[in-house]
C-alpha cells in the first residue's frame, strides 16, 4: 500500500577541485538532489532546510523557498532532480535537512533528506 504523502530523496555529490584551494581551506562541492514523489498525491516542495557541518563542527544553516528558485509540483512518480553546491573549511563535512511540503488537498508535511557526506578525494579511507 502507498503512503499517500511521502518524497523520496536520493543525493549524489562531487568535489569541485578547480573551485577549491587547499592552501585558502576552501572546499567547494556539488550536490545534485533527485526528489521523487512517492506518495498517492500532488504535492508541491516550498521551502528547503539545511544543515551543514564541517569536520571542526561548524554548522551552517539554510533556510529558504523552493530549490534553485523552483518550486516543483511533483505527480505521484514523478521526480525532479537540481544541482547546487557549497563551500567548507574542512575537506570534509556532512549535510542533512528537510523539505517542507504541501499536497495539492492542503495537508502539509516535511521530507527528510538523509544525511550524507562531502568529501575531497583521498581524505576518507
Amino acid at each position: 500500500m502507498t503512503e499517500t504523502y511521502l518524497f523520496s530523496i536520493h543525493v549524489e555529490t562531487a568535489y569541485l577541485a578547480d573551485q577549491s584551494s587547499v592552501e585558502d581551506e576552501r572546499y567547494v562541492f556539488s550536490y545534485t538532489v533527485t526528489i521523487t514523489n512517492a506518495g498517492s498525491v500532488a504535492a508541491q516542495l516550498i521551502s528547503r532546510h539545511w544543515l551543514i557541518t564541517d569536520a571542526d563542527n561548524q554548522v551552517n544553516e539554510v533556510k529558504g523557498l523552493g530549490v534553485i528558485g523552483e518550486q516543483p509540483l511533483l505527480e505521484p512518480n514523478e521526480h525532479f532532480t537540481y544541482t547546487s553546491g557549497t563551500a567548507l573549511n574542512t575537506a570534509v563535512g556532512k549535510m542533512h535537512g528537510r523539505y517542507h511540503i504541501v499536497a495539492i488537498d492542503g495537508t502539509v508535511f516535511e521530507a527528510e533528506i538523509p544525511s550524507f557526506t562531502l568529501a575531497a578525494p583521498r581524505v576518507l579511507h
